[in-house]
């Protein structure tokens, strides 16, 4: 196959892992009653600070564990204003959001346009060489294969195992987890700092991955794409995970768009942003009084079924503070 083609495909699948950490992440957190949206500024910051330390100690792992710590100590803050505080979840996100952006912004002033260390290419042997497959995804690094691994821990943790039961009993009906022994508070608190840490690693993705380096307003704007995917997905990590390689397609056409002859004389910010206005269509049109048509045509039973796989459903306690009795 032309290597045109084969190397498109492998950027969409590189593009798409940090939106399938964070997806994932605020997926759990999300599952277990607890919204995060702080995603946008954890994402700008992590990715500050996991190039950071990568670039002044050498050691691109410890730049994915301080991000990681980072990503779990914003989450936590929103778990414990929300949980033991009683404030608005969206309220805490947003003003975490907004810090977060301008501290990335204002720490991370030393390392813009620094050239710096970064996760290079492992390919797996014996798979790497499978046509067609094999370039696409077996040439990547140990970062990207994680993201494909994190796909499967997490749906076989939240269908196929107890805890992750509990967790979506606290998200769905969380008095009727705590009548069966279920310490709600406990598991929202450990869910939100897990998702936290993903989001967190996320970020080092980004600049020691995918856009390698820091520059000021890095990552902007990936973090609300991942909460919308996280809808888009329908809080379904393989379909969380199908959205961030959608979006990773449409980012990837805007590249291969802009090279074209054809186009090089529309100003290249339509190609960076018209990615992030196809998403939130998408998102428009499943939501909308189209799908409701669409769906009608089809007898009850189908019907749910299909819905369920368009749009999903929040979970029922998702924001909503649990008290106990």
């Amino acid at each position: 196959m032309d290597p045109f083609v084969i190397n498109t495909l492998a950027s969409i699948v590189a593009t798409a892992a940090p939106l399938v950490f964070a997806g994932v992440g605020e997926t759990l957190t999300e599952k277990a009653g607890v919204v995060n949206l702080s995603l946008d500024g954890t994402i700008l910051l992590s990715a500050m600070a996991a190039f950071a330390v990568a670039y002044n100690t050498g050691s691109l792992w410890l730049g994915f564990l301080v991000a990681a710590l980072i990503g779990m100590a914003i989450a936590s803050i929103v778990a414990v204003g929300s949980i033991a505080l009683e404030q608005e979840q969206v309220a805490i996100g947003f003003v975490l959001t907004m810090m977060t952006a301008d501290l990335s912004s204002f720490l991370g002033n030393p390392y813009v346009n620094l050239p710096g260390p970064y996760v290079g290419q492992q390919p797996i042997p014996f798979l790497a060489d499978i046509p067609l497959i094999g370039p696409v995804f077996f040439r990547q690094n140990i970062v990207i294969y994680a993201s494909y691994l994190l796909i499967v821990l997490a749906w076989w943790w939240m269908m196929r195992t107890q805890p992750g039961l509990k967790m979506r009993g606290v998200g769905e009906r969380p008095a009727s987890a705590f009548a069966r022994g279920v310490d709600v508070n406990a598991v929202r608190y450990t869910y939100t700092a897990l998702g936290g840490a993903l989001v967190g690693i996320a970020g080092a993705t980004y600049s020691l991955v995918v856009k390698l380096g820091w520059s000021h307003n890095h990552t902007a704007g990936n973090g609300w794409i991942a909460l919308a995917i996280v809808i888009f997905g329908g809080w379904d990590p393989w379909k969380v995970a199908g959205g961030a390689y959608l979006f990773g397609a449409l980012k990837a056409l805007g590249s291969v768009l802009q090279r074209n002859p054809a186009f090089q004389n529309v100003p290249t910010q339509i190609f960076s942003t018209a990615p992030f206005a196809m998403m939130i269509l998408f998102l428009a049109l499943t939501s909308s009084g189209l799908t409701d048509r669409f769906l009608d045509l089809f007898s009850p039973k189908v019907r749910n079924r299909l819905e369920a796989i368009i749009r999903g459903r929040a979970p029922a306690a998702l924001g909503q503070p649990f008290h106990r009795d």
